[in-house]
């Protein structure tokens, strides 16, 4: 059977557990050497350590790594050393995630930062840490986790709903900004069973989603044909892709009554009928001066 990952390395945040462990031991048997990063050690009998040796015992290469992805310095470590290890990085999984959920009401801001800081900040720094280095060797591939509490809400997931989001946006500027070297950024929303889901989905619901349903789709992400700017939702064995589309919208003007009409044509403003997705933000731009009847 073709190994699509033969000869890569890969960097696996928060893969000591649940979604990142499954992305860790999917990566090796797709041919990656694999870091296995997890904040909880890389001693022996540590969580990240344990899904290492088991990469290695089943005749792949990985080692673990204990660096915390809100410290920008101890990711660049981290990078350093799976390519002194290696020779090369050309793949980041950035994983690692918390869960501090309450109503907003309820939340205290350092719940609300520390969710920021793990999720958003955490890619980040990972990112920043492999971007030079991919940019240099002219390959990339870069995975952020997001979520549908970010892409549609969840009650109660304020922090980590914001900060799911937050990792689109800096993918679709990233994939940009990496094109032209062949870097390809990508999200994946997934729906699994993890220590983040206990509690919230019920027993018979867990049972049918496997982190291990997930992670083909981290593979097809991060091969060497992998899309870019794609958001890729999956679960239970589905892939379902999101779009961030514009309609068509409506014209108004310079009209006194403009608010009016705003709020008597919600509708019109809604009507998804060829709406389209934007190759970028500056679409917004044309498309508005162009129903004004101004060039772009």
């Amino acid at each position: 059977m073709r190994k699509y990952l033969e000869g890569r390395v890969a960097i696996v945040t928060g893969a000591g557990s649940g979604l990142g462990r499954a992305h860790a031991f999917a990566l090796a048997r797709q041919g990656a050497m694999v870091v296995v990063n997890d904040i909880n050690g890389r001693h022996q009998g540590s969580p990240g350590r344990e899904v290492a040796d088991q990469i290695v015992r089943e005749g792949g290469s990985a080692i673990a790594d204990a660096g915390d992805v809100r410290e920008l310095e101890q990711m660049e470590a981290m990078v350093s050393r799976a390519i002194g290890e290696w020779g090369r990085v050309d793949i980041l999984v950035n994983n690692a995630g918390i869960l501090r959920d309450k109503s907003f009401s309820k939340m205290s801001l350092d719940d609300f930062r520390l969710v920021i800081d793990v999720h958003l900040m955490g890619s980040v720094n990972c990112t920043k840490a492999v971007w030079e280095h991919m940019r240099t060797q002219g390959y990339g591939r870069i995975v952020m986790t997001s979520s549908s509490s970010g892409l549609y809400g969840n009650f109660g997931q304020s922090n980590y709903g914001a900060a799911k989001m937050a990792v689109v946006g800096l993918m679709q500027t990233l994939a940009l900004e990496g094109e032209k070297y062949n870097i390809r950024v990508n999200c994946l929303a997934p729906s699994a069973a993890t220590a983040m889901t206990e509690g919230v989905l019920s027993p018979e619901d867990l049972e049918g989603l496997s982190p291990e349903a997930v992670s083909p789709g981290v593979v097809a992400l991060v091969s060497e044909h992998a899309p870019s700017r794609m958001i890729l939702l999956a679960g239970a064995g589905s892939f379902e892709a999101a779009n961030i589309t514009m309609t068509r919208g409506i014209h108004i003007g310079n009209s006194g009554d403009a608010v009016t009409q705003i709020l008597q044509r919600l509708g019109e403003i809604r009507d998804r009928r060829d709406e389209v997705v934007p190759d970028a933000g500056w679409d917004q731009y044309r498309l508005e001066l162009s129903k004004a009847g101004m060039p772009s």
